[in-house]
């Protein structure tokens, strides 16, 4: 699988290396065990995916981590996405509306051995502001515009990356705030994932 994502284009050796580390089969169903590997996106229940390799990979990449990060995750789902940036950050924050997919997160976590993840239930549109400022900012669903929360607490020097637009045609973005505040966004291509669900993203 990671010499897939090589082939791909993704060049940073530390993402490669915490995601060779993370065994994603421990992250779904016993019986998907065998697709776990696969560069696919897998159903998780509750309407929800563990993200394909190949987007958590270039999704991490993106966020450009040196390892002494504080890092939001808005969406936990699997907590595969989560699992990955422990190994890279110093800690990361997840937020997860589905109790039922935070509580499993959490629990697989644990079985990992992950303790610089902590797990919230709630609205991740909103962020998580008293955890703020965050250093890096990772959306992993999709919705209609960037939440104004989420860039709020986004430090200066930050990045944000996320996909945002239309239902079933999003783009991937970068969103870099400048120590003036200023905001830089880059676009990183075509994507498509499930909605993000809250104040500021779709309706349930």
């Amino acid at each position: 699988m990671v010499r897939d994502l090589a082939r791909a284009g993704i060049r940073d050796a530390r993402v490669l290396e915490a995601i060779a580390s993370v065994p994603r089969h421990r992250l779904l169903p016993e019986a998907m065990w065998e697709q776990a590997y696969a560069i696919a996106a897998l159903p998780i229940g509750d309407g929800q995916t563990i993200s394909s390799p190949e987007v958590v990979a270039r999704m991490t990449e993106a966020l450009e981590l040196a390892g002494s990060e504080h890092v939001l995750e808005v969406g936990t789902g699997s907590a595969y996405q989560a699992a990955v940036l422990a190994r890279l950050a110093d800690r990361v924050v997840s937020v997860e509306r589905i109790p039922r997919l935070a509580a499993r997160a959490r629990r697989s976590l644990d079985a990992l051995g992950v303790t610089n993840v902590v797990v919230y239930l709630g609205d991740g549109s909103l962020g998580r502001p008293a955890e703020a400022p965050f250093d890096a900012i990772v959306v992993t669903a999709a919705g209609p515009r960037v939440p104004p929360p989420l860039l709020a607490q986004l430090a200066p020097g930050g990045r944000l990356v996320g996909p945002f637009g239309e239902r079933g045609r999003q783009e991937l973005l970068r969103i870099r705030k400048q120590a003036d505040g200023r905001l830089v966004r880059e676009r990183l291509g075509a994507c498509r994932f499930v909605d993000l669900v809250g104040q500021h993203g779709w309706a349930a």
